[in-house]
């Protein structure tokens, strides 16, 4: 590809334009220089926090050692859906004049990140060379190099660029003892080389398609010698005295030949016009920085912390790819699993952008209801209105695709049109709501369609018709593993499917009924419980039946003198099959009817009516109105215990339990979280209500520990600080919880639980990873990092609470 030589040799000054962006360096560690293809902490994190930016699918990090010099470290890149590097350094210059080779331990150097913007800088006695790197699009990195003659003398310089690619897999294998045609291919033309990677379709670790390729181009001609791993790039330059010349590299990452034809416009415009896009990208860092921190000054912890969200934020984002149909924000760039868009994580990310980057904001929400599911959906229509729980850049085996991680499983909690309407109200765009407002009133509707078993208004969380939750015939599939000679291993034997060692896989509603009443069980593991966890977004809550064995014997020996069998019933988890009038099977309902589900819908009607009222359909805002109205009261009316002063989900036995009541029984058992405060975070609880709940929140033998408001109190008999939704502090349920103390009259308890945090939260006053979740009580950092919407809440509450002290 013909490429002009953009070499200006001149002593020309920086055409950086002074904004926010360049006056404060990135709050985020940027240092790195991985050693593995997949070099993992133990959450499963990808090592350092390469710096994404645009919706690009990879990233860089300045250099962690002497070694890396001159070059920025890595790339990493998202293969489809996981992050892995490809090279410590892919692009290392060496400067030779006659027999002086620059080595750069020789050098003073200063290597320093900004907000979209990577810079190293060495400074010999008579040489200098900056090298400077951001994003120009979701496919594109542009690489600044700028040398400049100290002295009065011509220097005749011989330019060298060198790259090997990583040979490890990790700490155990090479990649060819993992993937033994692992062959990448190497190509040159007169101005830069390609890598095509070779295909790999291993779907729980690395997916490339064949196709993708990692290209370099240069603004200055220059000779290639490529081996396997290895290649090495020449050029000559002159530089005159006091004179300086400057050099524009591409680094692209592509997918496949579409994306790469689609590029080339993008690639050409880099080395014609460089300088307009290298401040083009200054200008966007500077409006995302003046327009999402609330003070311009950036010396506050909070400003600082909202730095690293905004940051954190961008560098989750990834253009369209694959079935990713638009720009998402997805969880973290640098964990296992997160590299795909959630449906609430999105609504989140969307909040939070929607004062900075709202067309990201306003793509987010919209490339969930891509895949909202229609009523001629041909694997299932009777989930017609539903939004799926995640989409990847592969869609899963029942779509005909090779992708693990597209569910279809469950959606998520009904906070879209709290999105949609907070995006609205940072951006008056009222088109968005004219195109989603029946959408939104179709996911709203699906909810009583779907998930409401007993027709009483009042929905409960499940999951849907889905081969890991029921056998062709419908009927509910769980694994079982019952205690040894007892009648129920007897029985499994007779009707179930042996899988392993004492583990059995059964079906059946009747026989799972059973297998709860004879309680003659060690363990059970049910696809459709995984499913509602996943539906609430609190997997594996105490609410939701999990509790380890140890603690369970403990609740045992506490109530009911050590009996195992009675104490299990307590926790036992049942489902009711959801049938559509001809017979259909449309999913399964655990038998609870869940508080802040309820809370969230009763939250969303009186949004809808909002919208409705904007729309001029003032018959249906009304009807909205008292349909919240009228909901807000049974969920006061049924989820709360006087007693205790606190909201819990209400168990359900049966179809039977219609009465508009509050029949069943509250699981006041299974302990308090952060449900419990949801109906203040949405308005609806009444002032007596939520005093007392706020004594429980404030309480320091309940949730008021080290870092707050936790996902289970410490009086909950499952509670541990180290579970995912049983004690681990996440902040989205803990932003939910300071804004509900705030919504309540209770600014100034709401102002010492976000200092707590800001105080207590290990690394995020520092230039560490904003993370998933904290211990509650050490303030450990836990779970993936680069976590979005820990970020965008944190940015929330940013705007909300700016005013705390440090």
């Amino acid at each position: 590809m013909a490429v002009s030589l953009l070499v200006s040799l001149s002593g020309c000054q920086s055409l950086r334009a002074e904004n926010l962006a360049d006056s404060r360096s990135s709050a985020l560690d940027r240092q790195g220089s991985p050693q593995f293809m997949r070099q993992h902490d133990s959450f499963g994190n990808q090592h350092f926090n390469p710096m994404f930016d645009a919706g690009a699918w990879h990233g860089f990090l300045l250099p962690g050692d002497n070694d890396s010099g001159g070059a920025f470290t890595g790339p990493m890149i998202i293969a489809e859906e996981y992050p892995v590097y490809l090279a410590r350094q892919l692009e290392q210059l060496e400067i030779v004049a006659g027999n002086k080779k620059y080595a750069f331990a020789d050098a003073v150097s200063e290597h320093q990140a900004f907000p979209g913007r990577l810079q190293q800088h060495y400074h010999w006695p008579d040489l200098t060379l900056q090298l400077e790197l951001i994003f120009i699009s979701g496919r594109s990195a542009l690489i600044r190099t700028h040398i400049e003659n100290l002295t009065g003398k011509e220097k005749q310089l011989t330019l060298t660029w060198q790259g090997a690619l990583l040979k490890k897999w990790n700490t155990q294998q090479t990649l060819t003892e993992r993937y033994s045609d692992w062959s990448p291919q190497w190509e040159q033309d007169n101005n830069g080389l390609s890598i095509t990677l070779p295909e790999v379709r291993d779907t729980w670790n690395l997916m490339l398609s064949g196709a993708s390729r990692y290209v370099i181009q240069r603004s200055v001609k220059s000779h290639s010698e490529m081996h396997q791993d290895t290649y090495k790039s020449t050029a000559s330059i002159t530089l005159k005295g006091k004179s300086s010349a400057r050099i524009y590299t591409t680094q692209t990452y592509i997918h496949n030949e579409q994306e790469w034809q689609q590029e080339q416009p993008v690639i050409k415009q880099s080395f014609r016009h460089p300088e307009t896009l290298w401040l083009a990208n200054r200008k966007r860092w500077h409006h995302y920085l003046s327009s999402g921190i609330a003070q311009h000054q950036i010396t506050t912890v909070t400003d600082q912390v909202a730095l690293k969200a905004i940051e954190t934020l961008i560098g989750n984002w990834r253009s369209s790819a694959g079935h990713i149909t638009r720009d998402v924000v997805t969880p973290s760039v640098t964990a296992r699993w997160f590299n795909g868009a959630w449906a609430w994580d999105s609504w989140k990310h969307a909040v939070a952008m929607a004062s900075f980057a709202p067309a990201v904001a306003r793509n987010n929400i919209l490339a969930m209801f891509d895949y909202q599911v229609q009523a001629d959906d041909g694997i299932r229509p009777q989930d017609s209105g539903m939004i799926i729980d995640a989409i990847f850049y592969n869609k899963d085996r029942q779509r005909g695709d090779d992708g693990g991680n597209w569910n279809e499983r469950n959606t998520k909690p009904p906070l879209a049109s709290w999105a949609v309407w907070e995006v609205y109200q940072a951006s008056a765009d009222k088109d968005l709501i004219t195109d989603l407002y029946p959408k939104l009133v179709a996911y709203h509707q699906w909810w009583y369609k779907n998930r409401d078993h007993n027709q009483n208004g009042l929905a409960e969380y499940g999951a849907t018709a889905h081969p890991l939750h029921n056998d062709g015939q419908g009927n509910i599939i769980f694994d079982l593993q019952p205690a040894a000679n007892t009648q129920l291993a007897r029985h499994a034997e007779q009707q179930c499917e042996i899988i392993k060692e004492d583990w059995y896989r059964c079906s059946g509603m009747t026989f799972y009924e059973s297998v709860l009443v004879s309680g003659e069980y060690k363990q059970l593991d049910i696809g459709a419980q995984h499913g509602a966890g996943w539906e609430s977004g609190m997997d594996n809550a105490a609410r939701f039946g999990f509790i380890t064995s140890e603690q369970l014997k403990k609740y045992a020996d506490k109530h009911y003198s050590g009996n195992l069998k009675t104490a299990r019933q307590d926790w036992q988890v049942r489902f009711f099959e959801n049938h559509a009038s001809n017979g259909q099977l449309l999913g399964f309902s655990i038998n609870q009817e869940s508080v802040e589900l309820n809370a969230y819908l009763a939250m969303e009607k009186a949004l809808l009516a909002k919208m409705a009222r904007l729309l001029g359909r003032d018959e249906e805002a009304a009807d909205w109105e008292a349909g919240a109205g009228r909901l807000a009261q049974r969920v006061n009316q049924c989820f709360f215990d006087a007693q205790s002063g606190f909201y819990y989900d209400r168990q359900i036995d049966s179809a039977d339990d219609n009465s508009g009541d509050c029949d069943g029984r509250l699981l006041i058992t299974r302990g308090k979280g952060p449900e419990g405060w949801a109906p203040l975070w949405a308005g609806i609880a009444g002032k007596n209500q939520a005093r007392k709940v706020v004594q429980n929140m404030l309480a320091v033998d309940e949730f008021n520990t080290l870092i707050p408001l936790g996902t289970a109190s410490q009086t909950n008999p499952a509670y541990h600080p180290d579970i995912y939704w049983r004690g681990r502090v996440w902040l989205d349920q803990w932003y939910f919880g300071v804004m509900a103390l705030k919504h309540y009259g209770y600014t100034q308890q709401a102002g010492a639980l976000a200092s707590a945090l800001l105080e207590h939260a290990q690394g995020l006053k520092g230039n560490a990873a904003i993370r998933e979740n904290y211990n509650p009580e050490t303030g450990a950092m836990q779970g993936a990092t680069n976590f979005s919407w820990s970020a965008a809440h944190l940015l929330m509450l940013h705007h909300q609470l700016k005013h705390q002290p440090e």
